[in-house]
Formats: C-alpha cells, sequence, structure tokens
C-alpha cells in the first residue's frame, strides 16, 4: 500500500463544497471518481480541511491510500486528464504511510479578497467579495491583529445547536452514529496524536467529537493591492466560517459600526450574535497548508 500526498487548486464556485454530499457535486466526490477511473480502486481522499460551497484552494493538501503502481509523477498528468478545469492537481508524491492530510496538519492560511472599485469586471465576480462602499480600510488594518493570540473563537463560529460543545446529538443524526459506523471512525483514527488546538479544525462542529472553539492566530492581517484589499491569516486551524465570520465584523469596523475595542469585546463574549454577517464564500481561499 501507497499513500501518497496531493496539492490541489480548485474553483470552488460550482461545487457544493469539498465533501460528499448525496446528489452533490463536490470537490472530494469529483476526486474520488477521477482516482478510481486511473486505479480502479473505491478510495475516498481526506483533505485537510473541509471547504465550503463557493470557497476555493490555492494549495489543497490531499491524502490517499493505494494499491497502483503508477508512478506519482504520471499521477499529475492522469488525474488533470480526466478531472475538469476547475479542478488541478499541481504535485503527487509519496508521503510516509502516518502522514495525513488533516491530522497532521500544523498551520493553515487563508486570504480574503474585497474588490473595492465602483464596478467589478465580470471575470472576477466569481472570486471576489465586491464591496464599492466607503471603508475606513486603515480602521480594518488595526482591528485585525486584536484576533492574534489563542483565544475561544465561538463568536467567529458557524452556529449549528445539533453539534456545538456540550449539545447531545439527535438520534439519527451523524452525530449520534456509534464510532466505527460509515463516516465516524475511531476516536483513535480522528484523533491520535493531534492537539486539540488543531484537530477537526474547519468543522469541528459538523462532527461528532468533542468540540473545542480555542484556536491559535499566528497572523493577522489586511492590506490594499491595487483594486482590491485583501485579508490574510495564518493559525493553527479554523472553525467552521471562523474567517468569513471575521471578515463580516472587519467590515463593521471599517464602516464605523464598531470600534477597535469592539473586536477583543466580541471576542471575549463567546457568543456569535455579537460578530458581524458571514462575508460571501466567492473571496475565500485557502492558500497553504503547513506540516
Amino acid at each position: 500500500m501507497r499513500n501518497l500526498k496531493l496539492i490541489l487548486s480548485y474553483d470552488g464556485s460550482d461545487f457544493a463544497g469539498w465533501q460528499v454530499q448525496p446528489e452533490q457535486m463536490t470537490v472530494q466526490g469529483t476526486l474520488a471518481s477521477a482516482i478510481g477511473r486511473i486505479t480502479g480502486e473505491k478510495v475516498l481522499p481526506q483533505g485537510s480541511g473541509r471547504t465550503d460551497a463557493g470557497v476555493h484552494a490555492l494549495a489543497q493538501v490531499v491524502t490517499f491510500v493505494t494499491e497502483s503502481s503508477v508512478p506519482a509523477a504520471n499521477f499529475v498528468k492522469a488525474l488533470n486528464d480526466v478531472l475538469p478545469a476547475s479542478v488541478r492537481v499541481l504535485a503527487v508524491e509519496e508521503a510516509a504511510a502516518d502522514f495525513h492530510a488533516r491530522k497532521s496538519a500544523r498551520g493553515k492560511t487563508y486570504r480574503y479578497r474585497i474588490y473595492r472599485a465602483a464596478i467589478c469586471p465580470p471575470f472576477l465576480a466569481r472570486y471576489v467579495w465586491h464591496y464599492p462602499f466607503p471603508l475606513d480600510e486603515q480602521a480594518m488594518a488595526r482591528a485585525a491583529g486584536r484576533v492574534e493570540g489563542e483565544h475561544d473563537f465561538t463568536s467567529f463560529a458557524a452556529v449549528d445547536p445539533e453539534r456545538r460543545a456540550g449539545a447531545a446529538p439527535k438520534p439519527g443524526t451523524a452525530a449520534a452514529k456509534p464510532e466505527g459506523s460509515a463516516g465516524v471512525p475511531p476516536a483513535s483514527e480522528r484523533s491520535a496524536g493531534v492537539p486539540p488546538a488543531f484537530a477537526d479544525s474547519e468543522n469541528a462542529q459538523r462532527e461528532g467529537t468533542p468540540v473545542s472553539n480555542i484556536r491559535r492566530i499566528f497572523s493577522s492581517s489586511w492590506e490594499r493591492q491595487g483594486g482590491e484589499f485583501l485579508y490574510t491569516v495564518k493559525g493553527s486551524g479554523f472553525l467552521h466560517h471562523m474567517v468569513r465570520n471575521l471578515v463580516g465584523t472587519f467590515i463593521l469596523v471599517g464602516k464605523g459600526t464598531l470600534q477597535n475595542d469592539d473586536v477583543t469585546r466580541i471576542l471575549e463574549a463567546r457568543n456569535r450574535s455579537t460578530g458581524g454577517a458571514t462575508a460571501p464564500a466567492s473571496g475565500l481561499y485557502l492558500v497553504n497548508v503547513e506540516y
């Protein structure tokens, strides 16, 4: 058996996110089908995190185990020949048997693109959030640093009443399934050797594991590049919708609805209703994953 590591880039506009879903076109499902056509095997490739519908990736890391003897370098051309143009395999290499795209991750960087000019070119519309309205960009840049460090990011996590910490799963939901059943790996496979701050990053709330909303943000900053205002954030891991909720809150700072100190107050409140609205998925990119 070989453990292969892929670097994947994709335009998430037409996908219902990374994770396989019934009757939906997903990145994971599309990649699994392509691998199956080449190897004749039924595999479920594992990504470093489950990007949501409409979210893009510049360098998503993926692992899968195969018995195929196809050389790693040949997988790049073979997969790209059968994948849609919106998904590209950039590299394939042999990985150690214990390497896992998600469990082994130690840091991720996301970028969010806001297009500030009055008219957004049609060829950019799917890849940015067009926001031509007045904003105090310097205030947003100052506020970005308030989320650096280790914090409980409950105020910036998507609310899912069935999966939040301490909530009892309803019978029949995925969270209620016993360990080892379809889609629910044993605890030893889910988190062995992975510190809580890194485990089950983007979608911990959607799995049946204990939820910790504590994450460490290494850097958080805004910068102007031409007609775009870019937010770049690097952290140990990210909760569901966390980056988009941060952006939505910083927008309120830019509008003057919130002040710099309010970002700290929202963090300490640990209440999603205190933060800003969720920014559109179109502007968000997974830039890279560190191990």
